[in-house]
């Protein structure tokens, strides 16, 4: 069994055939999906695919690009669902900063005080969380290791930054997907076998970041077989023993 603890279901481009995407999963061993709530305006449609598909779960948060938009208050009735295991996708991005020194100390401050809050919100909680972290290692490490709880979470598409190593000590996962896969991950490929065997996750982060050989075409749930194909390649163990761990260390997280 396969747990793709990280994929945008409510995507519009699953509109049509959200079905046959699950379906297909199924057929490659994939049995529990996590969608994570990046985009409030979609968050009504991942809790509507989770109640209709018992293997479908959900976080409830709101990803670094559209902080703007965050107030607790309008999420704090989803909370509570059964089938919400996690907070956010929520962290912070410096890829697409202001040009103006101004505007990006403005960016950046109102970047760390909503995934301040939604930190202390998992830890009041007692939820995981879901990080997001891009070109912002070390205020993000800086921040997990001042507020976050011992419930941890996962820092989703690691980017192969050593420092974060460090959190694995705060119980925080590191998610594996398409990435691996590619020609030009050799930093990840480096540093892969660092992560400690207890702290391994599959994700897809699809409809994005698909594997190699379909890079260019759509994502889905199904190609976390190639991922961990890559995985057990670079463990040199095999791909059902990946995932075997995976899926153990997704359960004892998330807590299904």
């Amino acid at each position: 069994m396969i747990i793709d603890t990280h994929c945008h279901l409510d995507d519009e481009r699953y509109k049509e055939d959200l079905e046959q995407v699950l379906e297909n999963a199924k057929q490659h061993g994939v049995d529990k999906f996590i969608i994570p709530g990046a985009d409030p305006k979609t968050l009504e449609r991942a809790i509507e695919i989770a109640q209709k598909y018992e293997n479908v779960y959900f976080a409830v948060g709101v990803h670094p690009y559209d902080a703007q938009d965050y107030h607790r208050k309008d999420l704090e009735n989803f909370v509570n669902h059964p089938k919400c295991v996690a907070i956010g996708e929520c962290g912070l991005d410096y890829f697409r900063l202001p040009e103006e020194e101004e505007a990006i100390a403005k960016e950046k401050a109102l970047q760390k005080e909503v995934f301040i809050d939604q930190i202390l919100w998992a830890k009041e909680l007692r939820k995981p969380l879901i990080v997001h972290v891009r070109e912002s290692s070390a205020d993000c490490l800086a921040l997990l290791d001042t507020y976050a709880g011992e419930e941890g979470g996962v820092l989703h598409c690691y980017n192969a930054d050593e420092s974060l190593l460090k959190l694995a000590k705060k119980n925080f996962y590191y998610g594996i997907g398409g990435v691996l896969t590619f020609k030009n991950a050799k930093k990840l490929i480096n540093v892969y076998p660092k992560i400690p065997e207890d702290k391994l996750l599959l994700e897809t982060d699809a409809p994005y970041l698909t594997p190699h050989p379909h890079r260019g075409e759509r994502n889905e749930p199904s190609y976390t077989v190639l991922v961990a194909d890559k995985m057990a390649e670079l463990s040199q163990v095999s791909s059902e023993d990946i995932a075997k761990i995976s899926t153990e260390n997704a359960q004892r997280l998330f807590a299904f």
